[in-house]
């Protein structure tokens, strides 16, 4: 099954006196690499988030999420004011308006939308409820997420499945040209042969004429390359079935491919062989570039 790296899920939910707000983006990249962000009297839920993730079977791309709690009832919650940084903060408004000459509009207002300033305190952290209460609104974003993933995996399933059924058709085209090639050839070489020994009166040696052909057979002949990439062709189709990321196997899979295509094309003996090459070689790095978003 082919799940596209790049998605976007989101869900929102009030859970007793918690405003909850959970989102989940992500793009491609080799690894799963994750970035938490979450209302800062609940960061110590960060690395419980990027695991659980990974329980859900998210494996692999760069994941962001955002996890925004609103406290509708500040029952218990205490604000304070971090004086050193608000000093700080300040001092650094004073220099930037006298460095611009700016005009002067530093207010408590102002200052005070700069949320850092601020500390808030709660009871002491009860990880398992405040666990009990985001996990919820998380599991709607991951799912809303995950069928995001899946739908944009489907749409470059079937773009795949096309371009390698185009694949198919060049080979076609190609294997017929390698045996009109063999057959070309045994018939060009016995011409020049008997004109040259008519000419020259001498005796013609057929069995040297079905050497020079069978050498020339073998040089050209491109059975095992086809054979081989028919069975990636097979592979591909056995990786995508697995319940499982599919995106690294199919990218050294396609590695395979183009050794097998490069080899054809250093065999191909005549100019519209070398076309069909390059037409494959094209639709091979167009399904490169679109493994890179599988997971």
């Amino acid at each position: 099954m082919f799940r596209s790296m790049t998605a976007f899920g989101r869900a929102r939910e009030t859970v007793g006196a918690k405003d909850i707000v959970a989102e989940i983006k992500s793009v491609n990249n080799r690894y799963f690499d994750c970035t938490v962000k979450i209302t800062r009297l609940y960061s110590f839920l960060e690395d419980k988030i990027k695991a659980y993730l990974l329980t859900k079977g998210i494996s692999r791309g760069k994941v962001e999420v955002y996890v925004g709690i609103d406290l509708l009832e500040q029952e218990g919650v205490e604000i304070g004011l971090d004086t050193a940084y608000a000093k700080s903060y300040i001092e650094a408004l004073y220099k930037l308006r006298d460095t611009f000459d700016l005009k002067d509009d530093i207010t408590v207002t102002r200052v005070a939308s700069n949320r850092d300033i601020f500390i808030t305190k709660k009871p002491e952290d009860d990880m398992e409820k405040d666990w009990a209460d985001i996990k919820p609104v998380l599991d709607k974003a991951i799912d809303a997420f995950l069928l995001r993933r899946e739908e944009e995996g489907k749409n470059l399933y079937n773009n795949i499945v096309e371009k390698i059924d185009n694949i198919k058709g060049y080979l076609t085209k190609i294997e017929k040209n390698s045996e009109s090639d063999i057959k070309g050839y045994s018939s060009k070489l016995e011409e020049r042969i008997l004109k040259f020994l008519n000419d020259n009166s001498v005796q013609i040696d057929e069995q040297r004429i079905l050497t020079e052909v069978a050498i020339f057979a073998d040089k050209v002949a491109i059975d095992e390359e086809l054979v081989r990439l028919n069975s990636h062709f097979d592979a591909f189709y056995e990786i995508v079935g697995a319940n499982e990321p599919a995106g690294r196997k199919l990218d050294f899979l396609l590695q395979e491919m183009n050794r097998e295509t490069n080899t054809i094309g250093s065999k191909a003996s005549n100019a519209e062989t070398a076309h069909l090459v390059v037409s494959i070689k094209n639709e091979l790095e167009k399904i490169r570039e679109q493994i890179q978003n599988i997971e």
